[in-house]
């Protein structure tokens, strides 16, 4: 395996830690104020269109869509765009200045790959200029959603449309003022085998039945502008031109959706960690306890020493994932993906849990970013599938292809 970033990779790199200087980092207090004012909530940050039109004019912009995706790719590699990734997670909001950010990479992904052209038409070419934003609809209160066979929101065919009933929460993004469609997963073809019943349709959210029914909480924030939210649908009609690619689909396209998906929150998770372990020397460096600056205490020096181990394994792990899936696809990368999605929230959750430390009463205010860094990595956790998920996977895997191999 290479990893040295070709001139391409590196002039894009250099682009965009100017741009983070310039644009980002000095707006984060401001960004943070705003978003934290219970007058503006659900109300975008003022300065996010400025910076997204400066970020598309330098040519930072979808930086995320593989080159297999032809013209709406920018060309480059899941390994070419993992370190711009990095950079922009160790600010929380920043992939959104480059319309780099969850769930709309995703959502794009899945109408890039499987819509038709007229869902193309509609509702990615919006997704790629900027110009809307979007939410995948498919964790459900009243079951265990980490199987996602026990979904049970119905879309049912009626004449020229298809009909939702159900309910779902943790849909990340449902209020934000610009999201104009979700991607719902629910079960269409009741009697097939369990894996081949579910379907996704396009949902715009202004649709007749659509009811946001409570604002949901993630260790005390709402998470504004977008937030997270239980939905109702009742009695949701929308036209079966809505429904991407076919019934009995819906595995099929969220497995295409969350491969590229788990790299781009792992690579941002070890740029929050990075950032946190910069913070953590620093702070050691300029504090003095008991005559002595932090930075000569035994145990800070492990802490970071420890750190700096940690990330250098995640990233390396992450990019291995990568270049896996640029070579075989995702199906043969599978276990390199899981194992990144266990070993990178974990591993920034911790980094960021020592910097709280050496910052002591500091660490868990908002004075700095890493009370959100530890707060989101273990939310990533649960996100996207449950640690333990990913493990008993994993392990299934593992043990089967060991066993095949026998003693040698």
């Amino acid at each position: 395996m290479n990893f040295e970033h070709s001139q391409k990779v590196k002039g894009l790199l250099t682009k965009l830690e100017a741009f983070m200087q310039e644009f980002i980092y000095p707006q984060e207090r401001s960004y943070h104020e705003f978003v934290h004012d219970p007058s503006n909530l659900w109300q975008e940050w003022p300065k996010m269109a400025e910076l997204k039109a400066a970020a598309r004019e330098q040519g930072l912009w979808n930086l995320f869509l593989p080159k297999d995706y032809g013209d709406f790719s920018p060309g480059l590699t899941n390994l070419e765009y993992a370190p711009l990734a990095e950079i922009m997670g160790r600010t929380l909001w920043a992939s959104e200045v480059f319309n780099c950010s969850a769930p709309d990479t995703g959502n794009m992904e899945v109408l890039a790959k499987f819509g038709s052209p007229e869902q193309q038409a509609r509702w990615l070419n919006p997704l790629l200029a900027g110009e809307i934003r979007s939410a995948y609809v498919m964790t459900e209160p009243q079951v265990a959603s980490s199987d996602a066979t026990n979904l049970e929101l119905t879309i049912l065919p009626d004449g020229d449309d298809y009909v939702l009933n159900g309910r779902k929460w943790w849909i990340s993004g449902a209020r934000h003022p610009r999201c104009k469609l979700f991607l719902v997963m629910g079960k269409t073809l009741l009697d097939n085998p369990r894996h081949q019943q579910h379907s996704t349709i396009i949902v715009p959210p202004s649709t007749p039945g659509v009811r946001i029914e409570r604002r949901q909480t993630v260790f005390g924030s709402l998470n504004s502008p977008g937030g997270e939210s239980e939905l109702s649908f009742e009695n949701v009609r929308v036209p079966k031109s809505n429904l991407i690619l076919g019934e009995g689909r819906g595995f099929e396209i969220a497995q295409g959706r969350l491969g590229p998906g788990r790299i781009h929150h792992c690579m941002r998770s070890i740029g929050q960690a990075q950032r946190a372990l910069e913070l953590m020397a620093q702070r050691a460096e300029s504090r003095v306890a008991f005559g002595r600056k932090l930075s000569e205490q035994g145990s800070i020096r492990q802490d970071v020493a420890r750190s700096f181990c940690e990330i250098e394994m995640a990233r390396l792990l992450t990019l291995k994932a990568a270049d896996q899936m640029d070579r075989y696809g995702a199906k043969v990368a599978k276990d390199l993906i899981a194992a990144i999605k266990v070993i990178a929230p974990q591993m920034a959750q911790t980094v960021a849990d020592r910097a709280i430390q050496a910052h002591g009463g500091m660490g868990v205010s908002d004075d700095t970013p890493i009370a959100e860094f530890f707060t989101l990595n273990r939310y990533l956790r649960i996100a996207d599938g449950p640690d333990e998920v990913h493990m008993n996977q994993l392990g299934k895997q593992k043990i089967s292809a060991c066993a095949a191999e026998g003693t040698r």
